[in-house]
């Protein structure tokens, strides 16, 4: 066990500018937290299995969940149950910084919508 942050974590980066650090990262449980710059978006997808939850850190996510569009600010969050099409993207002006949990991890059971 230990304590982790951005810094001693795993890194990736995804789509133009985008940023992930694995704080967790096992076979039953996935916990990101990822930086997204302004007019930055992820492709709208699902998981078959997985579960996610989105909790903003800070700046101002919209979350499209089946086509319906969800504004999430600071603090605030969001579940999305398996397989619904969703897609997240910072149309503000500032970054955005969240956390999404994955249960099972969602890495691998990924279907563009």
């Amino acid at each position: 066990m230990k304590v982790v942050s951005k810094i001693n974590s795993e890194h990736y980066q995804w789509g133009v500018g985008c940023d992930g650090w694995h704080l967790v990262k096992s076979p039953a449980l996935s916990i990101i937290q990822e930086r997204v710059p302004p007019g930055c978006s992820e492709t709208r997808h699902l998981h078959r299995e997985s579960e996610q939850f989105f909790f903003v850190l800070s700046g101002c996510a919209t979350l499209e969940v089946n086509g319906e569009a969800f504004q999430l600010t600071e603090h605030q969050g969001f579940r999305v149950p398996r397989n619904t099409p969703h897609q997240l993207r910072n149309d503000g002006q500032i970054e955005l910084h969240f956390v999404v949990t994955s249960t099972p991890p969602s890495h691998g059971d990924r279907i563009e919508a």
